[in-house]
């Protein structure tokens, strides 16, 4: 009797914590949705901690980690990815926040609903069969880096680009990423990329090209330099990773390496694209029409990690020039 008591006691107790998680989840949530969306915003499913243990089978056995746990798993008889944001709360609901304003672009993860009742919260997305692009820009496959065919990292390089451009253009307020890198673009099951993780994301006030922030955020050798130095935000701050992003994409290299010596490499480095593109590209072939368009690739991926700013395009020139190179290459 007294365990059963005991028991009873533990599931209020349980059932008192997910209430209390909520409340602050939501208020933060809400804190998130109407600074970002400035007062509009659409609907979040919430799932219940019930939902979601039974899901993932109480959070066991992982498909992919980045920082974070993800777990495939069906909801409503639906596949899902479900990530378990292992970070600061307010992040988490800063990327439900904008999330869920993104949700209508076909490039970006979509958002399905969260699930406020734990400690941080944990969200729902569509599922991305292929999972994360890795540090070398493929995808692993049974503990193996596979790299991907130059159409596709072209497509990749575009679609990102574009779902980046909305970003910055869609809202009264554009929204800077600042945390460009492989990882935050998953594939479909027909390598279609999505991005995704809004955590980091800031808004430049309406009528401001630019935000002071207080801390660092992103990932190093991904980061601007000049906001190393000045950690003031701009649109060309998501153009400088991106830069790095493009060098991942062509090179199949990490953002930092070491060399035999054991000295840093960083990939941001002027060099013809015949000494740095990935092997497995030249492996497909490469006709006169194919070394120029790499070239050209080459070309913008250096002009977006020009160290000063004025000398970087826009997101958007940056997607329109990827369409161009996308668009006149042939599918092996």
């Amino acid at each position: 009797m007294g365990k059963n008591k005991e028991t009873k006691k533990d599931l209020k107790k349980k059932e008192k914590e997910a209430e209390q998680y909520m409340v602050k989840n939501g208020g933060m949530v809400l804190e998130e949705l109407i600074c970002t969306g400035n007062g509009r915003y659409n609907p979040i499913r919430n799932f219940s901690a019930k939902q979601i243990l039974e899901a993932t089978n109480n959070f066991h056995s992982p498909c992919f980690t980045s920082q974070d746990y993800w777990f495939r798993a069906s909801l409503n008889n639906r596949a899902v990815l479900i990530r378990k944001c292992d970070g600061p709360g307010q992040e988490a609901c800063r990327d439900i926040a904008i999330s869920s304003q993104m949700s209508s672009h076909s490039r970006v993860l979509k958002l399905l609903g969260c699930c406020l009742e734990f400690p941080a919260p944990v969200v729902v997305y569509e599922d991305a069969e292929n999972g994360p692009l890795n540090r070398d820009g493929g995808i692993n496959i049974n503990g193996s880096s596979i790299p991907l065919p130059w159409k596709t990292r072209l497509r990749i390089a575009k679609d990102t680009a574009n779902a980046l451009t909305y970003l910055h253009s869609a809202f009264s307020r554009p929204i800077i990423h600042l945390n460009i890198k492989p990882s935050k673009v998953l594939l479909d099951k027909d390598f279609v990329p999505k991005l995704w993780d809004f955590s980091c994301s800031v808004s430049i006030p309406e009528g401001k090209t630019c935000v002071g922030v207080s801390s660092l955020l992103g990932t190093f050798g991904f980061i601007d330099p000049h906001y190393m130095t000045t950690f003031s935000v701009t649109e060309r701050t998501d153009v400088y990773s991106f830069g790095v992003f493009l060098l991942v994409l062509l090179t199949g290299r990490p953002a930092v390496h070491y060399d035999s010596g054991h000295q840093m490499v960083h990939l941001v480095a002027e060099k013809p694209w015949n000494e740095i593109v990935d092997s497995k590209i030249l492996e497909e072939g490469v006709t006169t029409e194919k070394q120029q368009k790499l070239q050209d690739f080459l070309n913008l991926a250096l002009k977006c990690t020009q160290p000063r700013l004025e000398d970087r395009p826009m997101m958007i020139d940056v997607a329109k020039e990827l369409v161009r190179i996308h668009s006149s290459t042939p599918t092996p």
